[in-house]
């Protein structure tokens, strides 16, 4: 039989009289991921890359994608999850700390989809630990989960077909987090009381977004009455000697383009804001339908943490034109920042409207705004 250690058990981690490879619960819906996100400040090209391991289910996958032009190109790989947590291969995708909550290096190999990368990360903020998202559902925990986030700068290579871009300098700016608990992650589940049930949230935003000298870190999941499961707001001074600024209740103002639930412009505000209230005015750049082809929940044959097989590699790539009948869900933009004070910075800008949403005019599952 297998031994369940792994090399990571020799430090002085543990959490719980487990060995490292065995989650201090046994919810098959523990997961532990990372989320990457590569813009140049500007429309140009949005690159969106993760890695997770779901251990109650021995799967760890990984994807890439890649917003060019009209192209909407994911490369995505997954494999069984055994004793070593620490082996962040998958396929040609591989993870690699450099320096703990500061430097990242993620690579994908060239493969025959049409997309790889050589890239390496530098926090430009401290990590900031966001508050615990935490819902329950009939009874059960479906969200128990920690995350901290961070804005920075990306260097190295990207490759799409036969074109390389150069990633260089101050312009190539980016947002990654990591987070850890509980979700619906693998094999959908039997839904039993569960059918039909409203979603425990309607609009999910998130919008972390870099300026010259400092970082708004912005998150609110929010039910169509208004009530909120989740919410954050904090400035992050690049002087790690400055201390981190809560910036009160947020609130937010989205204008649609008609018919759809694509964002066009929004104002994030901070009336609250030590200093003064902060108003934010995002204009998207460049826009990705993060759920479709990566994993997260959108297709019925890839969801984080499905099992796929011993090790399987896939490519997904479609037209955002011809086939955007196909693209829905949530969205992840690379977008333009400016304060009511005139500072302008860039970061990413993440939503997703689901259900009604009496206050935007919302009122089906998925049908568009007036």
């Amino acid at each position: 039989m297998a031994s369940a250690l792994s090399p990571l058990d020799d430090f002085p981690v543990h959490q719980a009289a487990e060995v490292i490879r065995h989650p201090a619960t046994s919810d098959r819906n523990f997961y532990d991921r990372y989320y990457f996100m590569l813009h140049g400040s500007s429309d140009e090209l949005l690159l969106i890359m993760g890695l997770g391991q779901y251990p109650n289910l021995s799967v760890q996958d990984a994807f890439a994608l890649v917003r060019r032009g009209t192209r909407h190109r994911v490369v995505r790989a997954s494999r069984a999850l055994r004793a070593d947590r620490m082996d962040l291969t998958v396929g040609p995708f591989h993870l690699e700390v450099l320096e703990g909550l500061q430097r990242i290096r993620f690579v994908l190999e060239p493969n025959e989809h049409g997309l790889a990368f050589d890239l390496t990360w530098t926090g430009a903020v401290p990590a900031l630990l966001e508050a615990r998202h935490f819902v329950r559902a009939f009874e059960r925990v479906t969200f128990d989960t920690q995350r901290f986030a961070q804005t920075g700068f990306w260097a190295g290579t990207v490759n799409i077909g036969d074109e390389t871009v150069e990633v260089s300098g101050s312009r190539w700016r980016g947002v990654r987090d990591r987070s850890w608990g509980v979700r619906p992650v693998g094999e959908p589940e039997p839904p039993g009381i569960t059918a039909g049930a409203a979603p425990s949230m309607s609009m999910w935003n998130y919008a972390p977004m870099q300026f010259d000298d400092y970082s708004i870190l912005y998150i609110c999941s929010e039910a169509p009455d208004g009530s909120r499961n989740l919410v954050d707001a904090t400035r992050m001074w690049n002087d790690p000697a400055r201390a981190p600024e809560e910036l009160g209740r947020p609130e937010h103002h989205h204008e649609f383009r008609s018919g759809t639930r694509l964002v066009e412009r929004s104002v994030l505000s901070f009336p609250d804001a030590p200093g003064g209230p902060i108003d934010v005015t995002v204009t998207p750049l460049v826009e990705a339908h993060i759920g479709v082809g990566t994993g997260y929940g959108m297709d019925q044959d890839w969801r984080h943490g499905m099992y796929q097989g011993d090790l399987v590699v896939q490519g997904v790539d479609l037209d955002t034109v011809t086939d955007r009948d196909r693209l829905f869900g949530l969205v992840d933009s690379a977008a333009r920042f400016e304060t009511n004070t005139g500072d302008v910075g860039y970061g990413l800008h993440e939503y997703m409207f689901l259900g009604p949403f009496p206050k935007y005019g919302l009122t089906g599952l998925l049908d568009g705004a007036p």
